[in-house]
């Protein structure tokens, strides 16, 4: 994982979740209580689709994968900081990085269910929701391409200094996870290290339908 973020800035773990838990954790759109909020993207130039953000107490799952991946990352946010010269540096548990950015008023719950129909895409987009950021994220795919729906390819841009922004198509099958930084990571160049900005998103969905988990690891204010 360490190397494929370092190299392309994304990274995939396959098979994070089985076929029947992501089945049971799309099944949850339907269930309103569960969520704190949701937004339709085409009301605020988003795209087009629905996601809800989930409320405190989280699910299970969706809490054991918060802590679970968070410790991992967390060394590779510390390294990438570092790189850059940045004074930052993150906890080792996930539980500290939430305390952290509770005592600064950042709250809400940031992981969150995506669910797209037929001509809906994702807006090339950052999370960043607060002063408070991790700079690591992961997106879970919850619905099988070819099956349950075609098009709506996960996307990553690159945009580099003084050059063109590069683009990353990331192929993932039911139950994989494509890790990929928030809002920047460290190239090394011929003139040492410089800092590129990424953005994500999805590109349009042809037929069919497509649900996503993301795990976000700071709060929003």
């Amino acid at each position: 994982m360490e190397h494929d973020l370092d190299a392309y800035g994304c990274a995939v773990l396959p098979g994070l979740l089985s076929a029947d838990a992501c089945a049971k954790v799309a099944g949850w759109y339907d269930d309103p209580a569960r969520f704190r909020s949701t937004v339709v993207m085409a009301r605020h130039g988003f795209g087009r689709g629905e996601y809800r953000y989930f409320a405190y107490p989280l699910p299970d799952p969706i809490q054991a994968l918060r802590t679970a991946l968070y410790p991992a990352l967390a060394a590779v946010a510390n390294r990438w900081n570092a790189t850059l010269g940045e004074s930052v540096r993150f906890p080792e548990t996930h539980q500290a990085l939430l305390d952290r950015c509770h005592a600064d008023g950042q709250t809400r719950p940031t992981p969150l269910l995506l669910r797209y129909g037929p001509g809906d895409y994702n807006c090339l987009h950052q999370d960043l929701y607060g002063e408070h950021v991790f700079p690591l994220q992961a997106a879970i795919l919850l619905s099988e391409p070819g099956r349950d729906f075609e098009g709506g390819e996960f996307v990553l841009t690159e945009q580099r200094p003084r050059m063109q922004s590069r683009a990353e198509v990331v192929p993932l099958r039911q139950g994989d996870a494509v890790v990929f930084p928030v809002r920047h990571r460290p190239v090394r160049g011929t003139r040492g290290v410089y800092r590129v900005n990424l953005r994500h998103g999805v590109s349009r969905l042809r037929s069919g339908r497509r649900h996503t988990l993301g795990i976000i690891f700071h709060d929003a204010r």
